[in-house]
């Protein structure tokens, strides 16, 4: 039996060279039938499969096999054959006299033909899109951490979005659709899912979810249909590529450095406009998504919870401070993706960052000074001093060391001042108080006067008759002669 190789040099030198037959058959020393054969074949030279070897000892199982992988189908998945099983049960009940690794080979070859085909997918303009959660790593201010990345992506023209959160909590998952909403400008009609733990809180039978009651809320606003895929079937969502892996290889390599997370969010949105402009669909999908609803979502996780006498609330295992007053009494706590705010029915009476990890507290001193003047020693073993900059606290130590209770009282003053006064500001007049060698409230208070409102120079007022005369300098000459006059000298 000839080549490929042989079939090619035939074809070539006859053709293309003139060879003769007769001449062609000595030089590859074949028979010269089997030289007109090739040069008569119509049909397109392929590669032929080798003929399947015997298989005296495998050849009588395979039937048997076969049955058992097909009896398979109907059991449980935790249940069913595994190769070394087959293997065991040859041996067991047909005393099989082959090798284990015969056996493998064989399942693999009989899975491998029943596996299952996938259908290629499509999507018309602005119909679908899928969202992905997943982990990529970046150095954020020279620690290297890992993120997790919200990925939508449209179906038909491939555009993608991504945002960085610290976790996958639900108010990053809200954050991210609406961040992407404004993003694309528009909504896809449906967006397809993964059985992600934030929109859905139990698998049902076939298609059906039981979703979250923030998952429907978000729906409702958006006006947009959601598809799950069966559980481990993530290829239903679609896309020619995973969008995760796509942002991940394309955007993060190599491993970013930045100094926070919003730039790294921000470097991460430059690089999906400049990846959307080389998407040639974009246009015409950007056309067909649903406009936006005038009112944004409100992407956060919201509480009631009761203020401690400590005038602090508890959100997981983190603690944040609110206004005096508010102790023992209700309020509304909205977690949002990098702040928290509080609120007392409507009306926000505290805002603070966001705390990352557990049993951390977040303290404003402000929420404390209506205490702290009728305490002022407080001020001493409080909490929230160590949170302020380094020129209150050795403002506070040299006023209590030189003062003792006048100095916890001077020390109190000086912070409410923080009621009119931005933080920055205080302290910067601060530390020209303590410059000038005199730290007390009033000096503290004469720079931010100075400093909020700067004296302006007022125009000399004189009557318009007088505006015109010019008064002549006189020297130390004109007072010898007038001491003169006088008799004086």
């Amino acid at each position: 039996m000839i080549g490929m190789v042989d079939i090619e040099f035939i074809k070539k030198k006859h053709f293309q060279e003139g060879w003769s037959i007769r001449h062609l058959a000595k030089v590859l020393a074949i028979n010269r039938i089997t030289v007109r054969k090739v040069l008569a074949a119509t049909e397109i030279p392929r590669y032929r499969l080798s003929v399947e070897k015997p298989a005296p000892i495998m050849g009588p199982m395979k039937g048997l096999i076969e049955q058992w992988l097909k009896e398979d189908a109907n059991r449980p998945r935790k249940q069913r054959h595994t190769a070394r099983r087959i293997y065991r049960r040859l041996v067991e009940e047909h005393q099989f006299p082959g090798s284990e690794s015969s056996v493998r080979k064989c399942v693999q070859k009989l899975r491998g033909e029943g596996a299952e085909v996938f259908i290629p997918l499509e999507a018309e303009a602005g119909k679908m899109g899928q969202v992905d959660w997943g982990t990529a790593d970046a150095l954020i201010a020279g620690v290297e951490t890992t993120l997790h990345l919200f990925v939508l992506r449209l179906r038909h023209s491939g555009v993608a979005f991504a945002r960085a959160y610290r976790n996958e909590v639900m108010e990053c998952f809200l954050d991210g659709h609406r961040e992407a909403f404004e993003w694309l400008g528009g909504i896809p009609r449906t967006l397809v899912y993964d059985n992600l733990k934030s929109a859905v809180t139990r698998i049902l039978t076939g298609p059906d979810r039981e979703e979250s009651t923030q998952m429907s809320a978000l729906r409702a606003h958006y006006l947009f249909d959601s598809a799950f895929c069966r559980p481990g079937k993530g290829n239903e969502k679609g896309s020619v590529e995973n969008g995760v892996g796509y942002i991940r290889r394309n955007a993060l390599v190599p491993l970013p450095e930045v100094r926070t997370l919003e730039e790294l969010n921000s470097q991460l949105l430059e690089w999906c406009r400049r990846d959307k402009e080389g998407r040639k669909n974009w246009t015409e999908e950007s056309q067909a998504l649903s406009p936006l609803p005038n009112v944004p979502f409100p992407c956060c996780r919201t509480r009631l919870l009761k203020v401690s006498p400590q005038l602090l609330i508890s959100e997981g295992t983190n603690r944040y401070s609110v206004p005096w007053g508010y102790q023992g009494k209700k309020v509304v706590c909205h977690v949002f993706p990098e702040r928290v705010e509080i609120a007392d029915r409507d009306h926000v009476i505290a805002s603070h960052a966001r705390l990352e990890g557990k049993h951390g507290l977040q303290i404003d001193i402000r929420h404390y000074l209506p205490v702290l003047e009728r305490k002022p020693r407080a001020i001493t073993g409080m909490a929230s001093f160590r949170t302020l900059p380094a020129v209150f606290i050795r403002v506070r130590d040299h006023l209590v060391s030189s003062l003792r209770r006048e100095g916890w009282k001077e020390m109190v003053t000086i912070l409410l001042l923080l009621q009119t006064y931005p933080m920055k500001s205080v302290e910067t007049a601060l530390a020209k108080s303590e410059a000038a060698g005199s730290i007390r409230a009033d000096t503290v208070r004469q720079f931010l006067l100075l400093e909020s409102a700067p004296p302006v120079p007022l125009p000399a007022l004189l009557p318009d008759r007088l505006q015109d005369i010019v008064v002549p300098l006189n020297t130390p000459d004109h007072f010898d002669a007038l001491l003169s006059v006088g008799g004086l000298r």
